[in-house]
């Protein structure tokens, strides 16, 4: 970040030079996604395109040149600390004198902004005003301002902000506009218009094939009603995306698969007006017969239900299906067959002709009740091997224990039964999480040094007994041992740092005659910070292709290319790929623009990396430690596996028995609370302590016994590079910030493999919630949470693997739509078991979200869908409820698995047990 005195200096990014004699004209995005294309041969000039410009200030990756290169899909931003006096500018170097009167500015938002000034100089030092718009700023932030022609070399846009908000200008773009053409005076609006004449509404949307062309016009409308042509009118056309192009005149050509947003803007009269949104939707039926996709195979059935994330049934004695196969190579096709995961036997090897549809027939034993999975081998012509499977299961008429879910449910030996759908995805196993794995009891660890409060500041003192114990040699359990910090409280202005494996942190106590941490000051800063920032790495080199065509959700094993370079016990990255066809396919190109501010991000492809440990290794059949909590499906880009590193996280590390609270400043109130208003002032002040305990690069630690008051942002929070942290028996009360965006998630996971249990918090926004593009599976178990402005959920962005077990709280598993920069589909894979409070689960595609047991109160009542709505009316479908209104028998999921897969000591060792005392709080040198 950079930033500089306004108006004396600023922050230079070079353009570059553009070839003499050529004219260029700008339309919005280019077509190829990547590319800043030059811009059509027009009489119409960008007289800013590519020139040298500079700002007040700019952010990394964010510089003042971005606003002028030619596309929407980078932008200028300032510095958060320069928007302090309310106002940042921007300005252009054309290189030579230019003649010029129209303005055209592309924001994320405009509702924000006071008034735009637009200034002029010859020289970059002496400027005059040319135009000056006070009030009335457009909220979507799309400004198209016309002037009386003036001629410069430099150009001044300075923004006056009415709030102190991000600004983010994507283009600046600036003209000679022609002057008054007999356009009518009356033309107030524009949009596009179907072939009848009469305008399309906002968001509706055109279909095209991949290369297909259709023409589109815009409209004005005048005050009569009539909608006419405006050929006499320099209209711009923009096409924000990469599935579609559009040219100056007009005219859309289908480019790739996905959604592509179009507008299109002009100024007449010196007002600027432009359309309502308009979709391009591009399709190929004929994409899926590629040979990198191998083949697809499905069941053949009346009434076998095949759809991700519904269970496939049949009734016991009912019709088999046959397996069909769809083959895109060349090849054979050998399968098995397994009941409950145990081989019963061959299906026999059949040859494939790309095209050609080949059937596998059933054997009548696949009758009786039982969880069936044929398993397929490929074997391609070119040498390739990959795997696929079809699931159904055979329900006995009787033998559903009474008041239990019917995909979920206990065995005749007491432990669990799952019901996949028909690709294998079921109810990941959620035992995993937490210490050590899960099911392991937290320890007691021997203090080194006892520490007291100094009467001043402790922030040195207690940082020095840290680094004392960090020093000393871990035992054979991996402990150096605890620091005690004995009863008082104790004054920390600064954080206290834990950088070393095997260190606790211990008090005596966490109530008011206990341990107290006083976060003192007005920073904004975590009071205890564990861990560095960098988790596991990838080992270049050592990628391998996952070779199964899908591995479903919960699984544990997959197959690789080559295993031969992999040993049990390595640690390994499991990579779900997904490519820009699986943004489309759950609709995450195709976000309408937030009502009214705009502002919108359409989601880019992203991977979702798991951390896992290899267990067992058969052939080329890899089995990882814990199950993977999205599928992976080679049509949305396939999966690999990397080996890893683990050495930058610490480990063995615990935060225990003692009180935390965060000083502020209670002259400091508002009313805020998100996009409404509280009748009752609260405490907003934000210059304090905003965590209590950061955990960043660490793995097998505990926080426990702590009680939080006052902090903004956080109790815990469990960071990215986090692993294996589990967080029990802590509370956290009365928070104090402002009631919107970005605070009060008192406990917050963005790692792996964590549990939260025990816990209780007040006046959060979100109380228990999980970040954006978070690999699980992590489990929130018997938590609550009162006084809540807002919903536990995960957050937004495709989060993977969540349980919430026994919460009370406001839950939240949705299509999050153009919420924050756009949201979007928030979880997937989720369950709600047992859940009290106002809830509401969606089904996001490709994925499936569960309730089972869920008692609604009547304080959840305002806990709803954003959408469908009467703004974005098209249909989301409702994740899989049952027992909608009572609880099930199975008290707790999380509990019964992690007894299954442990035993009955392992359910004992998450009891809550005293913290500290006797022998083990009495100093004591290795």
């Amino acid at each position: 970040m950079r930033q500089v005195r306004k108006r004396n200096r600023q922050v230079r990014r070079g353009g570059f030079i553009l070839l003499l004699g050529i004219l260029l004209f700008s339309f919005g995005n280019p077509p190829i996604q990547g590319e800043t294309a030059a811009p059509d041969v027009m009489e119409r000039v960008n007289l800013a395109w590519n020139k040298q410009a500079t700002a007040s200030s700019e952010i990394s990756g964010r510089e003042a040149g971005k606003a002028v290169d030619g596309s929407r899909d980078t932008y200028w931003q300032p510095a958060s600390t320069d928007r302090e006096d309310m106002s940042v500018f921007i300005q252009v170097d054309l290189g030579s004198e230019q003649s010029f009167n129209q303005v055209v500015l592309d924001l994320n938002r405009g509702d924000h902004l006071g008034s735009i000034e637009i200034d002029y100089s010859r020289d970059g030092e002496s400027w005059s005003r040319a135009y000056a718009k006070n009030g009335g700023i457009r909220a979507d932030g799309q400004e198209v301002m016309t002037f009386d022609s003036v001629s410069a070399s430099h150009i001044r846009v300075t923004l006056l902000l009415s709030r102190n908000l991000n600004v983010q200008l994507k283009e600046l773009e600036l003209y000679m506009q022609d002057g008054d053409q007999g356009i009518p005076s009356d033309v107030t609006e524009l949009a596009f218009v179907k072939p009848d004449g009469t305008p399309y509404t906002n968001n509706e949307e055109l279909t095209l094939d991949i290369g297909g062309t259709s023409a589109v016009e815009a409209r004005g409308k005048r005050v009569s009603g009539e909608w006419i042509s405006l050929p006499q009118v320099q209209i711009q056309y923009h096409a924000v995306g990469t599935s579609a192009a559009v040219t100056s005149e007009g005219s859309v050509t289908g480019v790739k698969v996905g959604a592509t947003r179009l507008y299109a803007e002009t100024s007449i009269n010196g007002q600027g007006i432009r359309t309502p949104d308009f979709w391009i939707v591009v399709k190929d039926d004929q994409e899926f017969q590629d040979a990198k996709y191998i083949a697809f195979s499905s069941f053949t059935h009346k009434a076998l239900v095949q759809k991700i994330g519904e269970a496939a049934i049949l009734g016991e004695g009912e019709e088999l299906p046959v397996v069909t196969i769809a083959p895109n190579r060349d090849g054979t096709v050998s399968a098995r067959w397994f009941k409950d995961d145990q081989s019963r036997g061959s299906l026999g090897t059949k040859a494939l002709q790309a095209g050609v549809t080949q059937s596998i027939m059933l054997p009548g034993g696949m009758k009786v009740p039982g969880t069936y999975e044929v398993r397929m081998t490929f074997q391609t012509t070119d040498g390739g091997t990959y795997f696929d499977s079809l699931f159904y299961t055979v329900m006995p008429k009787k033998g559903i224990p009474e008041g239990q879910s019917q995909i979920a449910f206990t065995g005749k030996d007491g432990r669990m039964v799952y019901v996949p759908d028909y690709k294998g995805n079921r109810i990941i196993d959620f035992s995993y999480v937490g210490y050590m794995g899960g099911g392991v009891k937290l320890p007691d660890v021997q203090a080194r040094i006892a520490v007291q409060p100094t009467g001043g500041d402790d922030t040195a003192m207690l940082q020095a007994a840290i680094d004392e114990v960090s020093r000393l040699p871990r035992d054979a359990d991996g402990f150096r041992g605890a620091v005690l910090l004995k009863k008082g409280t104790y004054l920390v202005g600064g954080s206290l740092n834990i950088q070393s494996s095997g260190v606790v942190l211990r008090g005596e106590g966490k109530s008011e005659d206990g341990t107290i941490i006083r976060g003192t000051g007005t920073t904004a800063r975590n009071l205890i910070v564990v861990g560095g920032t960098n988790g596991a790495a990838v080992v270049d080199g050592t990628e391998t292709d996952i070779q199964d065509l899908y591995v479903p959700a919960g699984s544990r094993s997959f197959h690789v290319q080559n295993a031969s370079g992999y040993q049990v016990g390595d640690s390994v990255i499991v990579r779900r790929i997904g490519n820009d066809r699986w943004i489309h396919e759950i609709g995450m190109d195709h976000i309408y623009m937030r009502p009214g501010t705009g502002g919108t991000q359409q989601w880019s492809p992203f991977n979702l990396d798991f951390d896992r440990v290899i267990t067992a290794i058969d052939g080329n059949q890899i089995t990882v430690d814990a199950p993977l909590a999205n599928a992976i499906e080679r049509q949305w880009g396939g999966g690999k596996l990397f080996k890893a590193t683990d050495e930058s996280r610490i480990e063995q590390v615990g935060i225990e028995n003692m009180r935390a609270i965060s000083d502020f400043d209670p002259s400091k109130t508002d009313t805020k609370m998100d996009n409404d208003v509280l009748d009752t002032p609260y405490y907003s002040d934000e210059a304090h302590a905003e965590r209590f305990i950061m955990m960043n690069s660490v793995k097998n630690a505990w926080v426990r016994e702590v009680d939080g008051y006052h902090f903004s942002y956080a109790l815990v929070q469990v960071g990215r590079q986090a692993k294996w942290v589990t967080v029990q028996d802590s509370e956290t009360y009365d928070m104090v910030s402002v009631i919107t965006g970005g605070r009060r998630y008192s406990f917050f996971i963005q790692g792996q493999l964590n549990l939260v249990q025990r816990n209780y918090t007040e006046t959060s926004r979100h109380a228990y919630v999980i970040e954006s593009r978070v690999q699980g599976p992590n489990v929130m178990y018997d938590n609550k949470a009162t006084r809540e402005y807002n919903t536990s959920e995960p957050h937004h962005r495709w989060s993977t693997g969540g349980l919430y077990d026994n919460v009370s709280a406001r839950i939240s598993v949705r299509d999050r739509g153009w919420l924050g920069s756009g949201h979007g589909w928030a979880g997937a894979n989720y369950v709600m078991w047992n859940t009290e409070g106002g809830l509401v689960a969606q089904k996001p595609p490709t994925a499936q979200n569960y309730v089972i047991g869920h008692i609604p109160t009547e304080d959840g009542l305002n806990v709803k869908p954003l959408v469908p709505n009467d703004y974005d009316s098209r249909p989301r479908e409702d994740g899989y409820w049952e027992y909608a209104d009572r609880h099930v028998a199975i008290q707790s999921l999380f509990v019964q698995q992690l007894k299954d897969r442990l035993g009955q000591q392992a359910v004992d060792n998450l009891a809550r047990t005293p913290v500290g005392g006797g022998a083990i709080d009495i100093p004591e040198q290795p």
